[in-house]
């Protein structure tokens, strides 16, 4: 199993965060992974891209030329990102700031991230946390090796970890972490 994700978005969306929530998930697992962030010179309101590899075997390289995940944050990152994306890959959109009328693939699942994160977590900086997942759920249905998939309960301890030094914001994740779980059906 190998799975190449890019996680994209505008800086202060959480895009970095949640490629080391994933990247930090499968450590738990004691999967083979990479990270490889990207962002531009402006902070708050530029483009950030982030790239996690997650292997059970070694891994080559930390880039992903076609990615077989995408996780989309705003229509920008969409546009850019998506010709790239394997032609069966799976993309998760944040329909909270992409129109749904988006020509995509048909495993594109689009979820109002925000909207959730905003009503149920009373906090629309956890939309990351909400796709991250969403993403949990999706690739557990995907994958037949369920010994290779990412888990839930491994992502709660990743936060635990990260979080340490914030214990108050460990709670909060782990209820984002849910809500996205609990959206895909």
């Amino acid at each position: 199993m190998k799975n190449e994700i890019i996680i994209a978005g505008s800086c202060g969306q959480g895009v970095l965060l949640a490629g080391v929530i994933i990247t930090q998930t499968a450590i738990e697992q004691n999967l083979h992974t990479t990270w490889f962030p990207s962002y531009g010179a402006e902070v708050r309101g530029g483009t950030a891209n982030s790239t996690t590899i997650i292997s059970n075997e070694e891994i080559g390289s930390p880039i992903a030329s076609n990615p077989d995940v995408l996780v989309v944050l705003n229509e920008l990152s969409l546009n850019k990102f998506m010709p790239t994306a394997k032609e069966d890959a799976v993309i998760i959109a944040n329909s909270s700031l992409i129109s749904s009328n988006i020509q995509c693939n048909p495993k594109t699942y689009f979820v109002a991230l925000n909207d959730i994160a905003d009503l149920e977590i009373k906090n629309i900086k956890s939309a990351n946390m909400v796709a991250i997942g969403a993403l949990l759920k999706i690739l557990e249905k995907k994958h037949q090796d369920k010994t290779c998939v990412l888990t839930l309960e491994n992502a709660f301890k990743a936060c635990r970890k990260i979080f340490s030094q914030k214990s108050n914001l460990i709670e909060s994740n782990r209820k984002a972490l849910q809500a996205g779980y609990n959206f895909i059906v």
